[in-house]
C-alpha cells in the first residue's frame, strides 16, 4: 500500500525548532512515516508527527520554556512553546505507550516530511491509517 514504508531516506539527525528558537529537538533515527491525524486535539494544531522512542530523540529547551497540556486520560502531554507558541512534541507520560514521544515535523527543514512519506492516522474514530 502507498505510504506504508518510508519513502526514502533524510540526513541525520532530523533536526527543528519552534519559531522564536527556545525549544529545538533531534531525532537520531528516521521515523517509518510522519503522520498527520485528525483526532481533536492533532487537528486543531496541523501537526505533523515523527514517532520514536524517548532515546532516539532528544529536546533541548529551559525547564519552563514549554507548556504542557494532557486531557481525557492523561495519557500524552503535548508541549508548546511558551514564548512562540508551537506545538514541538508530545510525550506519553503513562500508559501503554510510556517511553513514546513524537516531534512535530512541520518545524524541521521544508522536504523533510515529503522525503520520510506522508501517512493520514484516523485517531477521531477508526484507529487506523487511511491510506
Amino acid at each position: 500500500m502507498a505510504g506504508e514504508g518510508v519513502t526514502t531516506s533524510v540526513d541525520l539527525p532530523i533536526t527543528g525548532s519552534c519559531h522564536c528558537g527556545a525549544v529545538s529537538y533531534e531525532m537520531k533515527t528516521q521515523p517509518r512515516h510522519a503522520v498527520m491525524c485528525n483526532c481533536s486535539i492533532c487537528r486543531r494544531l496541523g501537526t505533523v508527527w515523527g514517532h520514536g522512542e524517548v532515546g532516539a530523540v532528544s529536546v533541548s529547551a529551559a525547564a519552563d520554556a514549554t507548556l504542557a497540556y494532557s486531557w481525557g486520560d492523561k495519557d500524552l502531554a503535548f508541549h508548546s512553546c511558551r514564548t512562540c507558541g508551537c506545538t514541538t512534541h508530545w510525550e506519553a507520560i503513562k500508559g501503554e505507550g510510556k517511553g513514546r514521544m513524537a516531534v512535530n515535523l512541520r518545524l524541521a527543514e521544508p522536504g523533510t516530511i515529503e522525503a520520510i512519506g506522508l501517512r493520514h492516522f484516523d485517531g477521531a474514530d477508526s484507529w487506523t491509517f487511511l491510506d
